[in-house]
């Protein structure tokens, strides 16, 4: 096995690109191709192979490129982790918007903006990458529409309120843990947010309400006020994952909440920081019946290109976990 990769971060969070062609993902649609990769062993294969060590690591992520949903979209993508495959991904989106530009598949011009289309599972997002003299400078993604799923909702010990922007999170300060947002801290965040989730699996709020496929609780949000319009966070996803950036797609379920309670109006911008320090700034663009429209910004880097191979002889196969 042998397969070619182009790397980037957004705001210190990974993100692996595979381009079409390197696995057979077949579907009508960028949703239903999630649900024959999560049963195609052919294609967990790859997924192990990019993420797992010596690879990828325990905090990996990545996305496979496929066609889109239709002539209205630029590609579509299925979006990874160790654990498996999410609804949902903002940084990744990000970073796709970069690469897209960046490698020519979408043109651009070299001063101004241009929008990268993209399907993923919870719907069709909009990338909106600006350069200025040839050099990529900020991507800003629209998501899909964003909502309150309930508040004050009991998670074992303490009390969450939940929101979807693409998928489904629990929200916590992290105050009401007896935590701060700091590096030092990761180990008891990492406990906190596996059981805030835990405690919701299965529950009345952790189904999404019109398609079982974007059901699940996919995390947890520890967060705290920095100051006025400013936030910061850590996102423990999937099985004890943490994401290095503030979260795209949390960050839109997060400005719903937000936005719900008066504390954010139609235009208005508030700050989102990571665990490592690097921000996100996101707005309300616009209402519909089903939520709030929302516009995160960050920035994304390629960090390298990659073929990685896999030698029939090497007995640790597609890879290991080690957390």
């Amino acid at each position: 096995m042998e397969i070619a990769a182009t790397d980037y971060h957004t705001a210190g969070e990974p993100f692996r690109i595979v381009a079409e062609g390197a696995v057979d993902i077949p579907g009508e649609s960028v949703l239903a191709r999630r649900e024959y990769a999560r049963s195609s062993e052919a294609v967990e294969s790859v997924r192990r192979l990019l993420c797992h060590e010596p690879r990828g690591h325990a905090d990996m992520y990545g996305g496979f490129i496929v066609p889109p949903d239709d002539d209205g979209a630029d590609f579509g993508v299925l979006f990874w982790h160790k654990d498996g495959y999410s609804t949902a991904c903002g940084h990744g989106t990000i970073a796709l918007g970069a690469w897209a530009v960046e490698s020519g598949r979408v043109d651009a011009p070299a001063d101004g903006a241009v929008d990268v289309t993209i399907d993923v599972p919870s719907g069709r997002v909009v990338a909106r990458v600006e350069r200025r003299g040839g050099d990529v400078r900020s991507v800003a993604f629209r998501n899909v529409p964003s909502y309150v799923i309930a508040r004050d909702v009991p998670a074992g010990a303490v009390r969450v309120d939940v929101a979807y922007g693409g998928a489904i999170y629990a929200f916590v300060p992290a105050s009401e843990l007896g935590l701060t947002i700091a590096p030092d801290a990761l180990p008891e965040l990492v406990d906190a947010g596996r059981r805030i989730k835990a405690a919701l699996a299965g529950t009345e709020v952790a189904a999404h309400p019109e398609d079982p496929r974007l059901s699940g609780i996919y995390g947890t949000v520890i967060h705290e006020q920095v100051g006025p319009a400013h936030h910061r966070n850590v996102v423990v996803f999937a099985d004890g994952e943490v994401d290095r950036s503030p979260t795209g797609s949390a960050t839109s379920a997060r400005t719903a909440l937000l936005a719900e309670a008066g504390e954010l109006g139609d235009g208005e911008s508030w700050r989102n920081d990571s665990i490592v320090g690097t921000s996100f700034t996101a707005r309300v663009i616009g209402r519909e019946p089903r939520g709030v429209l929302t516009e995160v910004e960050g920035t994304a880097f390629r960090t390298g290109e990659h073929r990685f191979v896999l030698d029939p002889r090497d007995d640790l196969g597609t890879g290991f976990v080690l957390r």
